[in-house]
């Protein structure tokens, strides 16, 4: 959706029209508008959970994103979910250094598949300015286990990935993503 919205603007401006979303610099006009994606994914999630039978006990959701303080934090975000998104959430917190980060938004990057989930990168003024400082650690520093999420308290786990596992997709990242989520399901099992 935050793609959609970059692409529609460029295209209202080769018409001549005012860009909706964004500045020319691909920068959201207003901070806002960070809080609508969160609204839309469970605004969409809604959509399932109410018009498609047993969704719940079927499917799972992945709400996945990333949210740096320039634009409000985890604080923040969480703030605008649905309590009824809240209320069956676990979150898996892939952990990784700034600088890490920045190695492999560059690695990643292909010029020419700029709009690919898997190939695509922000410049390096823009990867610093949106995502370089975030609140996650103190969001979570009170409780090893629990993060308070409009007062219901809601699971989560650390995926260390400062080794990248992530990137080769083998056994490494296997294993390492299965022990997280069992320690996550033990965890939403024993929560209060």
């Amino acid at each position: 959706m935050l793609w959609t919205w970059f692409e529609e603007d460029a295209l209202l401006e080769q018409m001549g029209k005012p860009r909706l979303h964004s500045d020319e610099q691909g920068y959201f006009k207003d901070q806002h508008l960070w809080n609508v994606l969160i609204r839309r994914m469970c605004f969409d999630y809604n959509k399932k959970v109410t018009r498609i039978p047993n969704y719940r006990q079927d499917f799972t959701t992945i709400f996945e994103f990333s949210r740096g303080t320039e634009h409000g934090g985890y604080r923040e975000a969480y703030q605008h979910l649905t309590k009824e998104a809240v209320e069956r959430m676990a979150i898996l917190y892939l952990d990784v250094s700034y600088s890490e980060s920045l190695r492999k938004n560059r690695k990643r990057f292909n010029p020419d598949r700029p709009d690919s989930i898997l190939e695509h990168g922000l410049a390096d003024e823009k990867l610093e300015r949106l995502y370089k400082d975030v609140d996650w650690h103190e969001l979570s520093a009170g409780d090893p286990a629990y993060v308070a999420v409009q007062g219901i308290n809601v699971p989560y786990v650390i995926f260390e990935n400062e080794d990248d596992v992530t990137t080769g997709r083998g056994d490494a990242l296997g294993d390492r993503l299965e022990a997280c989520m069992q320690t996550l399901w033990e965890r939403w099992i024993q929560r209060s």
